[in-house]
C-alpha cells in the first residue's frame, strides 16, 4: 500500500500517518519529521534546508528527493508506505511519477486530502505552539505556509484527481472519525 496525505499545515497529517501507517503496517515518512532530523543533526542537507524551513518555504526538490529516495524504496521492497509531506509541489509529482514508471511497485496508489478551512488551521496551530511545538508555528510563518500551500501545493489535487487517485476526506472532525473515513475510502479501492 502507498499512499500520500496532502493538507494545510496544521490539518492533522502527521497524526493522521501515524494511524494509519500502524493499521495498515506500513512505513510512516514524514518529509518534515525527516528535514528536521537532517537539520538537528548538521548534515549537509540539514544545513541548506534549515534557512527554507525557518522561513516557512520549501526545500529545493533535489534534497527532498535524495533524502527520500532510500527510505521510500526501502518502504516500498517492505510492504508500503504513507507519505506525509512529498510530493508539495507539481513539479515534484511529476518528477515522482516519472521515476515511479521506471521502479516497479513505488508508484501512489491513493492521495487522501485533509479538507481543513483556515479559522480551523489556524486554531489548531496556536495550540499546537501552546503545547511545545514547532518553531515554524508563529503566526506570521503560519500565514505564509498558508500561501506557499495554495500557490505550490494546492495543483497537485487536480493532478491526482486527473489520476483518480485523489480521496477527499472532511478533516474538520475527531481525529477518530477522519480516520474512518480515510481507512474507509482506502479500503473502498481494495488496494
Amino acid at each position: 500500500m502507498r499512499l500520500l496525505l496532502v493538507a494545510y499545515p496544521g490539518a492533522g497529517k502527521g497524526t493522521q500517518a501515524t494511524k494509519l501507517a500502524v493499521h495498515y503496517g506500513i512505513a510512516q515518512l514524514s518529509s518534515g519529521e525527516l528535514l528536521r532530523s537532517e537539520v538537528d543533526r548538521g548534515t549537509q542537507i540539514g544545513r541548506v534546508a534549515a534557512n527554507y524551513l525557518k522561513r516557512g518555504d520549501l526545500v529545493p526538490d533535489d534534497l527532498v528527493f535524495e533524502m527520500l529516495s532510500g527510505p521510500i524504496l526501502e518502504a516500498s521492497n517492505n510492504g508500503g508506505y504513507v507519505l506525509d509531506g512529498f510530493p508539495r509541489t507539481l513539479g515534484q509529482a511529476e518528477m515522482a511519477y516519472a521515476v515511479a514508471q521506471e521502479i516497479k511497485d513505488i508508484e501512489l496508489q491513493a492521495v487522501v486530502y485533509l479538507r481543513v478551512g483556515h479559522d480551523e488551521l489556524r486554531e489548531r496551530i496556536r495550540g499546537r505552539a501552546d503545547r511545545g511545538g514547532r518553531t515554524d508555528d508563529d503566526e506570521i510563518t503560519m500565514e505564509h505556509r498558508f500561501n506557499v500551500f495554495e500557490a505550490q501545493t494546492e495543483p497537485l489535487l487536480d493532478f491526482y484527481s486527473r489520476r483518480g487517485i485523489l480521496l477527499d476526506i472532511n478533516g474538520e472532525q475527531s481525529v477518530e472519525d477522519v480516520f474512518g473515513d480515510i481507512t474507509s475510502a482506502v479500503d473502498g479501492l481494495h488496494l
